[in-house]
């Protein structure tokens, strides 16, 4: 990006400022970001243009400090919580402020998997997608994109049952890791042993679901000593009620 700031605004925001420099040049990152660029690609920073950055610099938020985190987990809970409108002030509170989109599209990412997961297992490439765009665009069209994502996650359904993931790591490493079933070995490998031991390929118990009604049979994966034990708790919003509602009938 090609910016040119005019003398007179390089002197008030240094004197704005007040000896500063990280100060006047977080006030120009945030004018060079949301000024549009003119016909031949560079940004222009005049007077007025650094008066108003300056001004929006005045905010708490320093993305270097304890606000940061502040502001991320404000923005964080405000979309978990659904309520759209306190999520967008959060967002233009952190790029006011001067904070690198980049990192608010990765804290996207996660809540996308993290709080609204398997509701809309689809969240994640709009997430990505959307950030894909801003990266082609830049600003300030970008920040369309970092509504789009805002909005879009503070109204989806949530479910945090992919943190099913936490309790399962929890559980091996309090129990180690149980040998696999013999039917769930690899059957190449299982055929070596059987012809050395002289016995039946085990792997011959396993049954294909493919060949099953619903393609599902009831079947056993989970090692012998752990048999019953359930990690996953499904979610009963969005897409996941139904794809749990699914599997709940063909096992019955």
């Amino acid at each position: 990006m090609e910016l040119r700031v005019t003398e007179v605004a390089l002197d008030y925001l240094a004197e704005m400022a007040g000896g500063d420099i990280r100060n006047a040049l977080n006030a120009l990152e945030v004018a060079a970001l949301s000024t549009p660029r003119k016909a031949d690609g560079a940004v222009y920073i005049d007077l007025e243009i650094a008066k108003e950055s300056i001004q929006k610099r005045n905010v708490r938020y320093d993305r270097g400090g304890d606000e940061h985190y502040h502001y991320a987990s404000a923005l964080i809970k405000s979309m978990r919580g659904s309520d759209v409108d306190a999520s967008l002030y959060w967002l233009c509170a952190m790029l006011d402020g001067g904070e690198d989109p980049n990192f608010l599209f990765r804290r996207f990412l996660i809540f996308a998997s993290e709080d609204v997961g398997m509701a809309d297992p689809y969240a994640l490439g709009v997430i990505q997608a959307a950030h894909e765009a801003f990266l082609k665009t830049g600003m300030p069209e970008g920040f369309y994109f970092l509504s789009h994502a805002a909005i879009f996650l503070a109204l989806s359904p949530k479910s945090n049952s992919t943190k099913a993931i936490f309790d399962l790591q929890r559980e091996i490493r309090e129990h180690g890791v149980m040998e696999v079933p013999p039917w769930l070995r690899d059957k190449t490998a299982n055929a070596k042993e059987s012809r050395y031991l002289g016995r039946e390929n085990a792997s011959d118990d396993y049954r294909y679901p493919h060949n099953y009604p619903f393609h599902w049979v009831d079947q056993q994966y989970l090692p012998e000593s752990l048999k019953g034990r359930a990690w996953f708790e499904p979610g009963t919003q969005g897409r996941e009620a139904s794809l749990w509602e699914r599997l709940r009938k063909i096992r019955e």
